[in-house]
């Protein structure tokens, strides 16, 4: 769904195919060999070896040929001609045995070759994995507001998948290709000038195919990887969403929608199988062309002893190695381009930096758990230069009245004393959980100050400031693990005991027992197979296992059955002993016993105090409380559960 949702732009960003070579991307991609920079040198000269080995074979047949099997001989004998036994029989087992020490050794450095760059490959992968997870770790929430998490997700996959292949099947084949393709012109030049400008007449064809084919398959390939977007999107979307595709009958459609957007994939992918069941045998018709042409000039010249029987044959091995690697560079090409692509997305997400980072000398604040807003002015828009430097210096008045930015919060302020429970009420979008958002500094604020044991939260160490903090969500979030993994989360100072201390403290300790297993029960993806009450309940014990000073609930009972919420209250009355609490709430009878209820309405805080004042008032708030109990009997009972629901009769 994530994917789906990103913006126009983003899609194109993700379909952008770039440069086969960008001399500045490299430049920072070769950063991350320096460290296996050993290894990295070792696959270059094992290459440039491997190359020379592949060249070898048809020299040694010339000789052979030439020194041995013809009368005709060589004008020049070689240095390696002269240098073998006179006697055929053991020249040509002197010849055989080089061939086959060049096999085996080219053997031996495609091993190494192999080895090496698949392990420097995957050291590589795991550091930049690493770069990017850290760096998306430490990136405001802001950010992740505005990029869809499968767009993320793929620069750490795809992406780093696309360099991965590069760097192992990729830059180093092309040196291996370019050092093959070198030596054999130079091998061709030397024995032979214009029958090797014979050969390499077909060239110039060859060229202009590749260059047909490249372009059809880079086509297709941005095709391939939009198709593959777009699957992933929608099969994540339906499978997720599998229970209201199955309440609505809504499967037929929605297979439907599937087959259209799979068939896009298979189409982009039988265009680039066309182009690849075109080029390859073009390229082998062309080359069978030149070695036609060898066979036809080089013959004539050994009927009339302008070249050797033994040139002629190692021409025609040399002309059908000749354009294997120009078929491969074809492919790495492709490789490159991907690669370039990828890097250029990743190192633009590294090179974001967070906005909202710990300052160079934070300040300690006093440890009461106390929260003071002051004249907040907030907004999730992004402010240019010019706008940022009108709210700095604005009055109340001129902030109310800039019409280009649309304020969450405006002109807020309140205070939450030490050890006191603070109730914030409204409607929605009414700038409630902005308020929670605002105090751990998930988001600056444009105008006005926030300060959190007496601080401001921006002078504070970001760490410690969020580590005051306990959240308990509407949505309880678990990850997969075990029971005791959820609650300590990674917290080591956290000990078996105060967990179990902690699941007691919210009667979810007999639960947790209960199960196979116990604390060490594993738990699923966001934990399914649990109830919505008791990953709540778990959410609350982890909450208090970590013993901070402020604890935040956002809505924690609105999801959960009577039963539950019966429990989470009784929870919460020991949880906010002894700690500043700040409750958001729908049910106004969770908030009724808050020493403080702030009223939101349209960002603003409009009334503040007591129920019983706020009912006195007759205002919002009074409003509110009459919607939500006007067709209720206050019967006897009542009282009992919640005695300060009685208040609110007069």
């Amino acid at each position: 769904m994530a994917e789906q949702e990103k913006p126009k732009q983003a899609q194109q960003e993700d379909d952008v195919v770039g440069k086969a070579y960008d001399g500045r991307l490299m430049r920072r991609l070769i950063r991350y060999l320096y460290p296996y920079k050993l290894a990295a040198c070792v696959s270059l000269v094992a290459v440039f070896i491997k190359a020379g080995t592949d060249v070898l074979g048809p020299y040694l047949t010339k000789v052979a040929v030439d020194r041995y099997m013809t009368t005709q001989a060589a004008a020049k004998p070689s240095w390696l001609a002269r240098h073998l036994s006179p006697n055929a029989f053991t020249g040509i087992t002197q010849l055989a045995t080089l061939y086959l020490g060049s096999l085996v050794l080219g053997y031996l450095l495609d091993f190494v070759k192999t080895y090496m760059m698949q392990w420097t490959g995957q050291k590589v992968m795991f550091d930049m994995r690493r770069q990017i997870f850290h760096h998306l770790q430490h990136m405001h929430i802001g950010y992740f507001d505005r990029n869809p998490v499968g767009r993320l997700v793929t620069r750490l996959t795809s992406d780093v998948d696309a360099l991965n292949e590069m760097f192992t099947s990729g830059v180093f084949d092309i040196f291996e290709d370019v050092f093959v393709l070198a030596g054999i012109v130079i091998i061709m030049l030397r024995m032979s000038w214009w029958l090797a400008l014979l050969s390499f007449a077909v060239l110039p064809l060859i060229l202009l195919v590749t260059r047909i084919f490249r372009k059809h398959v880079r086509d297709s390939y941005r095709r391939i990887r939009s198709a593959i977007a777009r699957i992933n999107s929608y099969s994540q979307e339906h499978i997720s969403g599998m229970t209201v595709v199955q309440l609505f009958n809504r499967q037929e459609r929605s297979f439907k929608e599937f087959k259209a957007v799979n068939r896009l994939h298979m189409d982009a992918f039988k265009d680039a199988i066309m182009a690849y069941a075109l080029y390859y045998p073009a390229v082998e018709i062309l080359s069978s062309i030149a070695i036609a042409l060898v066979i036809w000039r080089g013959g004539y010249g050994v009927l009339h002893t302008t070249v050797t029987l033994g040139v002629l044959v190692a021409f025609m091995q040399y002309a059908q190695r000749f354009f294997r690697p120009i078929q491969d560079l074809s492919e790495k090409y492709n490789i490159l381009q991907a690669a370039m692509a990828a890097s250029e997305r990743i190192f633009k997400l590294l090179d974001t930096a967070p906005e909202i980072v710990s300052p160079a000398h934070p300040v300690e604040g006093n440890h009461s758990g106390s929260i003071e807003f002051r004249n907040v002015w907030f907004t999730y828009q992004r402010l240019n230069e010019e706008q940022r430097t009108r709210v700095v210096h604005a009055t109340a008045a001129e902030l109310g009245a800039m019409d280009d930015i649309e304020w969450i919060l405006r002109g807020v302020s309140f205070t939450v004393e030490t050890d006191q429970t603070a109730a914030i009420v409204g409607h929605t979008g009414a700038g409630k959980t902005t308020i929670i958002s605002l105090m751990m500094r998930f988001y600056d604020i444009q105008h006005g100050s926030i300060l959190v044991d007496g601080v401001d939260v921006r002078e504070h160490n970001l760490t410690k400031l969020r580590r005051r903090f306990g959240v308990v969500l509407q949505d309880p979030f678990l990850f997969t693990g075990t029971i005791a993994d959820n609650i300590r989360l990674g917290s080591e100072w956290i000990s078996d005991a105060r967990i179990e201390e902690a699941a007691d403290e919210v009667n979810v300790r007999d639960f947790i027992q209960s199960l196979p297993g116990g604390f060490s029960a594993p738990v699923r993806e966001r934990g399914n197979g649990l109830s919505t009450g008791q990953k709540q309940l778990i959410n609350f014990a982890r909450a208090l296992a970590h013993d901070p000073k402020i604890l935040i609930l956002d809505e924690a009972t609105s999801s959960v059955d009577t039963e539950t919420e019966m429990r989470v209250r009784l929870a919460l009355e020991r949880m906010i002993e002894g700690r500043t609490s700040v409750v958001i709430a729908h049910r106004l009878s969770t908030v009724q016993r808050a020493d403080v209820i702030l009223v939101m309405h349209k960002g603003q805080l409009r009334e503040m105090g007591s129920h019983q004042e706020l009912l006195a008032q007759r205002g919002i708030y009074w409003k509110l409380y009459q919607l939500q109990y006007k067709d209720q009997e206050l019967s006897d009972s009542l009282p009992m559960l919640n005695p300060g629901l009685a208040v609110g009769t007069d």
